[in-house]
């Protein structure tokens, strides 16, 4: 009995000290397998998008000679915003910094280890390089506006300004810490982070390199309709990464994101077919699949916050909208936007981001929005000052290119196709 009551101490300090323990467990948290496996999983879908999903929808719509350019583009944009996103680029997006901008305390990634968690259930290095497929496939996306005419050497540096200049301080403005995410902004996966900021940079970017020859009169087809479909529907499969991944983990949250990301793409799709369908008589192929496109940006701000029906509405949405974006961009506002990033992605992520406002109400099967109007101008605010940050970042590297490379190539190598003329190669040798 004697030295039980000796214990009495050290067991009275024990049972003390145990709220604290189980405040530390609740605080801190623990590596998750599940988590981890899906983020890992959702960053190779992430990737997917770019290579070769986006490489060969974007290389399909191309004429044949300038096929292999666009591959090209892709292929050397994911590589060099990879080298720039260890170098900087993630630190100044992510790193404790003040409301506009990261610092520079995880520059070369120092100390980001194997085991550091940054508050995650899942490995700090997976986090890196899951966003950096976002900066992989952002800038990527902005190869739309200018195929068959930029110069190779005027892309890329106009990509890497463009990543330091305009991407990474949006990305921390949204997600990061900044002002943006202090005000409560929505955007789950990249309304304004990754479509808004490329739409219309893709839109500016293709008024100065101007029109490809012949534009409007004579545009001409796409050279392979089905690598179009084959590379659309590795969009769609890889957007399942991007937009449920961006829930971190392997949760409830991911498994809705993932069932109203598809709805979206699917209305969308049928709504553009059958606007074509009714216009010129026949449903087209290319024009169902950029319908699918356009369902998936429009949806991707709100796929965290917003029911099955909602996510229908958006897509019946999106493809109106983005549908007559299109007309009215290249016909009216005569901008050769040659494959429609202002119009599908640009739009799309803008009228995705001011709708959560609406359809993110719990009355509408959302979740994560009290008060429609107050979200509303929160949304209108950031959207807004994202666009004008992104024309004027946009115009001063345009200005910084022509200046040191040029952005247009000759007359003769637009017209021999930059598959020859930029890398002395040729897509197709039949005999």
């Amino acid at each position: 009995m004697l030295p039980i009551l000796r214990r009495l101490p050290a067991i009275a300090v024990a049972f003390s000290l145990l709220p604290v323990l189980a405040s530390a467990q609740t605080t801190a948290p623990a590596l998750s397998a599940g988590d981890t496996a899906w983020m890992l999983t959702s960053t190779t879908l992430v990737l997917f998008m770019t290579l070769p999903g986006l490489a060969l929808f974007y290389g399909g719509l191309v004429r044949v000679k300038n096929f292999l350019s666009v591959l090209m583009h892709c292929f050397a944009v994911a590589c060099l915003a990879s080298v720039l996103w260890v170098l900087g680029l993630y630190s100044l997006s992510f790193s404790e910094g003040n409301d506009w901008i990261g610092g520079l305390g995880a520059v070369g990634l120092r100390g980001i280890g194997l085991g550091d968690l940054a508050g995650r259930t899942y490995p700090e290095t997976v986090f890196v390089m899951f966003q950096m497929a976002f900066a992989i496939i952002t800038p990527a996306l902005i190869i739309g506006a200018f195929v068959e005419r930029m110069k190779f050497s005027a892309m890329l540096l106009f990509t890497a300004l463009w990543l330091l200049i305009v991407y990474a301080p949006v990305t921390h403005w949204v997600w990061g810490g900044g002002w943006m995410q202090k005000m409560g902004v929505i955007d789950l996966a990249g309304g304004i982070v990754v479509h808004a900021t490329a739409g219309i940079s893709a839109l500016i970017l293709a008024k100065f390199v101007g029109p490809r020859a012949h534009f409007p009169s004579h545009l001409h087809p796409p050279h392979s309709p089905g690598m179009v479909m084959i590379g659309a529907s590795m969009l769609w499969v890889g957007w399942f990464g991007f937009n449920a991944g961006s829930q971190n983990g392997a949760n409830e949250g991911a498994g809705m994101t993932m069932l109203v990301t598809h709805i979206s793409a699917a209305v969308a799709s049928l709504t553009w077919m059958a606007i074509e369908w009714r216009k010129n008589g026949k449903p087209g192929l290319v024009g169902i699949v950029t319908g699918m496109v356009a369902g998936l940006a429009t949806i991707t701000p709100a796929s965290g916050n917003v029911g099955p029906l909602g996510a229908a509405a958006i897509g019946f949405i999106a493809g109106i909208v983005c549908y007559f974006a299109c007309v009215l961009i290249k016909r009216r506002a005569a901008i050769d936007d040659a494959l429609d990033v202002f119009a599908v992605h640009g739009v799309g992520g803008i009228t995705g981001t001011l709708l959560v406002a609406v359809f993110g109400l719990s009355a509408l099967g959302g979740r994560g929005v009290d008060n429609a109007g107050a979200q509303l101008l929160i949304q209108a605010k950031c959207v807004g000052f994202t666009l004008l940050w992104s024309a004027a970042g946009t115009l001063l590297i345009i200005a910084i290119v022509k200046a040191l490379v040029g952005l247009r190539v000759s007359k003769t190598a637009e017209s021999t196709g930059l598959d020859q003329a930029e890398h002395g190669e040729t897509a197709y040798h039949l005999e």
